[in-house]
């Protein structure tokens, strides 16, 4: 429906739910009011964990942190429709799109606090450690996508990546493979603008990123990365459009990051303070929360006791996570190879032989 409508040459985006809550006709609601609803609440509880985050690595309890508010509605929505079987290949952005997918908000933090235990993903939960080099995850996808489809197991696979890393040659690799052998893969690219402080008009001349699609033979489609049904609807199509074999999509969610890149970049430094204004009228979370109103299905109570349980949840994890005994140093050259290399095993042998010299106790021998 959507995706054999819209077409990305004329710059035409998908957009069901206004920045005032109604929602555009012809389109109804891809989803019932109460569904709607649970999204708000998931998206609700990714701000509060993000700014959370955000505070604790002000505290020097998180390390260096990669904030998604103003994004929360790609996250949930481009998940729902995925099934258990399904894989995801995130940047370090995806941090609520992980947990949407059944990674624990506990492990999250634990990744964020420096932690690699942090990345051992809970059995049947289809997500890959988080990949920091731009522009990897859609090589990962596809290695995925191709197993399944050799497999014939029934799944897809979701890559998640900013604008910026469609100026790296992997990811354009990536589409051609996938395009060549018709591959049960989403690519989910987040156009927030900015690649650190590069403005998307300086990755691409072209008008749009969905448009990029076209020349390795399957459809691309822009859609307002704001609005959680408009997200949805299309994802809900190029899932099922993958899982019947009907190969590849990409998806441009054009949305925006209201927080800097990361807590070590300072964004009003290559922004101005009226485009952050601007974008903050088209709060993903307000919009929802305004078609709630409308639909009689949101109070003042009822956000309040809402908002109550999700920084319930949030403290919890956190505080899980910090009392999870820091890792030994030896994790550092365990978790590279399946079995250790001998420069690794000397290199271990040195570092736990110098600490041992200072009187630290993390030199002592550990198991897991």
């Amino acid at each position: 429906m959507f995706v054999e409508r819209y077409d990305p040459l004329k710059h035409e985006m998908v957009c069901i739910l206004a920045p005032d809550g109604s929602y555009t006709p012809p389109l109804p609601p891809p989803l019932d009011e109460q569904q709607v609803r649970q999204m708000y609440r998931h998206m609700s509880l990714l701000r509060l964990y993000d700014r959370k985050a955000v505070a604790l690595q002000r505290q020097g309890r998180f390390g260096t942190y990669a904030q998604m508010e103003g994004q929360e509605a790609c996250m949930v929505a481009s998940v729902t429709p995925l099934q258990p079987q399904d894989w995801m290949a995130t940047t370090y952005r995806e941090t609520g799109a992980m947990w949407m997918h059944g990674v624990p908000l506990q492990l999250l933090s634990l990744y964020w606090m420096g932690n690699e235990f942090g990345s051992h993903m809970p059995e049947g939960v289809r997500v890959l450690p988080i990949s920091i080099p731009v522009g990897s995850q859609p090589l990962h996808a596809v290695g995925l996508a191709y197993a399944g489809h050799y497999r014939q197991d029934g799944s897809i696979a979701v890559a998640y990546f900013g604008d910026g890393a469609t100026s790296e040659g992997d990811v354009h690799e990536a589409m051609n493979m996938a395009g060549v052998f018709q591959l049960p893969c989403v690519f989910f690219c987040q156009n927030n603008q900015y690649a650190i402080s590069v403005p998307r008009h300086r990755q691409t001349a072209s008008p749009t990123i969905a448009q990029k699609a076209l020349a390795y033979g399957f459809p691309g489609i822009l859609v307002d990365g704001n609005d959680v049904l408009a997200v949805y609807a299309v994802m809900r199509e190029a899932v099922e459009r993958a899982r019947s074999g009907q190969g590849p999509t990409l998806i441009e969610a054009y949305t925006y990051r209201m927080g800097a890149h990361t807590t070590a970049d300072d964004p009003t430094k290559y922004r101005d303070t009226a485009e952050v204004e601007e974008w903050k009228a088209r709060d993903p979370l307000l919009r929802v929360q305004r078609y709630l109103q409308q639909a009689g299905l949101w109070s003042d109570a009822w956000e309040q006791e809402m908002l109550a349980a999700c920084t319930a949840e949030v403290e919890q994890a956190m505080a899980e996570a910090a009392a999870v005994p820091p890792p030994p140093p030896q994790d550092m050259f365990r978790y590279m190879y399946a079995e250790m290399t001998p420069q690794l095993r000397e290199q271990e042998a040195a570092l736990l032989a110098s600490l041992h010299l200072q009187g630290d106790s993390h030199g002592a021998p550990h198991a897991r």
